[in-house]
């Protein structure tokens, strides 16, 4: 059977298209996740595979299988065989029928052991990196599942399945994405939390074994609990990885959901509204709010609403749910200003600073660096120190924790030296904040310096806010201040900054990280 068509877990009956039609299961698709509705003729709403495997055609290994369409007919029964319980029915349009087709058995494991995964010509990869999940998708994330009257036992079950099938897409792991569930009904319950499972098939089992709860749809209260109770350290939520909420209604919500959704704005929480069955136009008068998508969102800018038909045939629409959800660059809500900023720390070495006083500074730019969080898809440190010359300590890709900028700023030596602030501030501009310009972050330079500079610092200053980067200047004993509010951006009172000695830089911590974070919430308005 060379026309044999590859097909996944989740194809059904009438999702084919031949009257007979030879098709390859995958191998190890997850039992419960079969829909399937007969025994020996099943309704083609049914998933074939579940199907061929209920009727002992295949394993859960995969293989080969013959799909026959057949009429539809009035009660299909429900019988377990082979590990899956097939459901009743009480009439279906159509139905098929499943048996072996005559390739040997070694061709058709082969073939459908390469159809689960597609081959890209590389050995597979290491069974470690299945725990590790997928690293390059940064979430943290909780599915709100509506567990209503409005939507229903059956409904409620098909919203698991595709629960399940985003989960798996996912790919959580260790290192990948980690997701928990909250059903909302009239009171919200949290099922299982972000520190509960990190392997897909833990949480597709954790997903089977949710009840339906009934009651009304008070999914403005789940949101709101969820946004403020979900996401600690202690149930599991990592810092640094974006959190995410997947509201998903059928219908619309019982309460008001607008102030949950300022909260959690304000919890630095994305939430996503996948709705299903949006009400009809003779509904919309039982609706509180017909806004209630744009309300509740993260940005009402068309990302983080996603819109399917019916419960029935979602499986396209789970890919693009889960791209959306790996798009940690799109996270608006994530973005504050301790994990969204590139700080530039240009540091006086001039031999008028002296061993003691440089100690100090470094403690200084420690104690600032210190209060963001610092990680690859966060905020980033980077450092140069300047007399005549300017030597970059660490620039902003060098170190991704914070741990390591720490270590790295206690190791700066003293250079000693004169004084080309000027110089410095355009070497900086160019060769520091030149390769992160087009990034996501805000950029920021930090000028250290205690005297006056031999060069001019205000062409090189403006240059610099010019291209995008908000300069602090921070002057000690016999800096300037002409020089100082020459290079601070504007408005300059407020980033300009002096002390006559050195212990008194310990001061000025709290008040320049402030100045950080209103710079960057003024930015966004």
């Amino acid at each position: 059977s060379l026309g044999s068509t590859a097909i996944t877990c989740f194809t059904r009956g009438l999702d084919l298209r031949k009257e007979t039609e030879d098709v390859l299961c995958p191998a190890n698709c997850p039992l419960w996740q079969f829909y399937v509705f007969g025994d020996g003729v099943y309704a083609s709403l049914s998933s074939v595979c579940g199907a061929a495997i209920h009727r002992g055609v295949i394993t859960n290994a995969g293989g080969a299988v013959r799909v026959q369409t057949l009429p539809g007919q009035e009660s299909y029964p429900a019988v377990n065989a082979n590990g899956i319980q097939s459901q009743v029915l009480t009439r279906w349009a159509s139905s098929f029928s499943v048996t072996r087709t005559k390739t040997t058995a070694l061709e058709a494991v082969g073939r459908a052991v390469s159809t689960a995964r597609p081959s890209t010509g590389k050995r597979p990869k290491k069974p470690l990196d299945k725990k590790a999940g997928n690293k390059d998708c940064k979430a943290d994330i909780a599915f709100l599942i509506d567990g209503s009257y409005n939507i229903g036992q059956r409904r409620f079950n098909l919203q698991k399945n595709f629960v399940g099938k985003v989960a798996v897409m996912l790919g959580i792991g260790t290192e990948g994405p980690h997701v928990g569930v909250v059903q909302a009904s009239e009171h919200p319950k949290i099922e299982f939390y972000l520190k509960n499972f990190t392997a897909a098939k833990e949480v597709l089992f954790a997903i089977k074994e949710i009840g339906f709860r009934g009651g009304n749809s008070n999914t403005g209260k789940a949101l709101k609990h969820t946004a403020q109770k979900f996401f600690s350290l202690e149930n599991g939520a990592r810092k640094g990885i974006p959190k995410i909420i997947v509201v998903f209604l059928d219908g619309w919500p019982s309460d008001d959901i607008e102030e949950a959704g300022i909260v959690a704005r304000e919890f630095g929480v994305n939430v996503f509204i996948v709705s299903v069955a949006k009400p009809t136009t003779e509904e919309l008068g039982m609706v509180q709010d017909i806004g209630f998508v744009d309300k509740a969102v993260c940005r009402n800018n068309g990302f983080f609403s996603y819109q399917m038909p019916t419960w029935f045939g979602t499986t396209k629409y789970v890919k693009p749910l889960v791209q959306k959800l790996c798009s940690h660059e799109q996270m608006l809500c994530s973005k504050t200003c301790y994990n969204s900023v590139n700080i530039g720390f240009l540091i006086d070495g001039s031999s008028s600073v002296g061993d003691s006083n440089f100690r100090l500074v470094l403690e200084f730019i420690s104690n600032i660096a210190k209060a963001f969080e610092i990680s690859d898809i966060g905020s980033k440190i980077a450092a140069v120190q300047f007399t005549y010359d300017q030597r970059t300590e660490f620039s902003f890709t060098d170190y991704t924790t914070k741990e390591k900028v720490l270590s790295a700023i206690r190791n700066i030596r003293y250079m000693s030296g004169g004084t080309a602030t000027g110089d410095a501030i355009s070497f900086t501009t160019r060769n520091v904040f030149g390769p992160v310009k087009d990034g996501p972050n805000k950029n920021f330079l930090i000028v250290l310096t205690d005297g006056q500079s031999y060069d001019d610092v205000r062409g090189p200053a403006a240059a610099a806010q010019k291209a995008g980067i908000t300069v602090f200047s921070v002057g000690v004993a016999w800096a300037p201040l002409d020089d100082l509010k020459d290079m601070a951006s504007e408005p300059r009172e407020s980033h300009t900054f002096f002390t006559r000695e050195f212990t008194g830089l310990e001061q000025m911590v709290p008040d320049i990280i402030r100045g950080i974070c209103k710079d960057f919430l003024d930015s966004k308005q």
